[in-house]
């Protein structure tokens, strides 16, 4: 049973084992990306719920995290800002 970051049961296995991933067209086959997904929960009180899945694509059967919209937009948003580029290390 895949869980969210507060412990809920999302019931998510079915839905990432078809889910339709992909791979951002930058990526080159470099064998370092990331894919994402949109998946649907399945059980608990966000039944049908949209849901962001990403993996690490060179273990397609390891670990995905799940984000809610609202996280998916944050994370969106702060990559287009350049909050996670290496140069705004401290």
């Amino acid at each position: 049973m895949i869980t969210n970051p507060d412990g809920a049961e999302m019931g998510l296995e079915a839905e990432l084992a078809r889910a339709s991933w992909r791979k951002s067209s930058r990526s080159n086959n470099g064998g370092n990306c990331v894919e994402i997904a949109v998946v649907s929960a399945s059980t608990g009180p966000k039944v049908g719920s949209r849901l962001f899945a990403v993996r690490d694509s060179k273990d397609p059967n390891g670990p995905a995290l799940i984000f809610t919209p609202g996280e998916w937009d944050a994370f969106v948003s702060g990559v287009k800002d350049g909050e996670f580029d290496a140069t705004n290390e401290s």
